[in-house]
């Protein structure tokens, strides 16, 4: 039995590590300009903790199949204080020094402000959808009040009918972007915390109610995507999933165009 288990731990070992280092199991499609930073520090450290890992379970399995029982008297080892401390002090400077490694990566996505020039665009979610808002011509959007709120008459977001500038305010239910533009998303929530994640553009963010929360991305490939909550955020939280469509300036101003507000 103790020979069964060693290799079937070994195997089980060996085949996952194969099976990783060839990519089949793997990440999505990079699509935006800061999601090879992201990339290079989730490769880091899977490469890091895959070596402990395989370094565990084959001494795991080693040690299986050296000490199995042939009948002898088994004897008590109190431990080894020495190396209990190298070991947790090992592991705490690897968590660490992960940590400290990755902090510029995170820090670039949620300190750095976004360009003044960048593409504003209102992202809110609510159970169990999610309304993408668009300035209009003017470029402003216009003002918001819950008490202006209703589904039903096709104002989710509570746009103030006496506002001016949003009257020409675009909202819909999926997000297109310009290719190669820098745009920032203004994320917000009507009723609990959702999180808006692309998995192509390596975004993921909550959305807190009460609060605006800004992040800013560049799209660097064309395609169409799902937005996906990645909170548990009620009963339909399976079905809350909207698309975002990356294409050329062009094509983008042309679906704007055709989402207007008519005059």
């Amino acid at each position: 039995m103790a020979l069964a288990l060693a290799v079937v731990i070994a195997l089980i070992t060996i085949i996952s590590t194969v099976l990783f280092a060839a990519k089949y199991w793997w990440m999505p499609a990079l699509a935006s300009a800061h999601g090879g930073a992201i990339d290079q520090q989730i490769v880091l450290t899977m490469v890091i903790t895959g070596v402990i890992f395989l370094a565990a379970q084959l001494g795991l399995a080693f040690v299986i199949l050296r000490y199995r029982g042939r009948g002898q008297t088994a004897s008590y080892l109190h431990g080894n204080n020495r190396l209990e401390v190298i070991w947790t002090a090992a592991t705490a400077v690897l968590f660490i020094g992960l940590n400290l490694m990755g902090q510029h990566v995170w820090a670039e996505r949620h300190f750095r402000p976004a360009a003044d020039d960048a593409l504003k665009i209102e992202v809110v979610g609510q159970q169990f959808v999610w309304n993408i808002r668009y300035a209009g011509a003017d470029g402003q959007f216009g003002r918001t009040d819950v008490q202006f709120v209703d589904d039903a008459a096709g104002n989710p977001l509570g746009i103030d009918p006496e506002d001016p500038a949003g009257k020409d305010d675009i909202v819909v239910p999926t997000m297109a972007v310009p290719l190669n533009r820098q745009v920032e998303i203004l994320l917000r929530s009507k009723d609990v915390t959702h999180s808006f994640f692309v998995r192509e553009l390596r975004v993921k963010q909550d959305a807190v109610p009460g609060m605006v929360i800004p992040l800013h991305f560049v799209a660097t490939a064309p395609g169409n995507f799902e937005i996906v909550c990645a909170e548990l955020c009620g009963l339909g939280h399976h079905k809350m999933r909207s698309f975002i469509e990356i294409l050329p300036e062009e094509d983008y101003q042309k679906w704007l165009q055709e989402r207007a507000v008519p005059n």
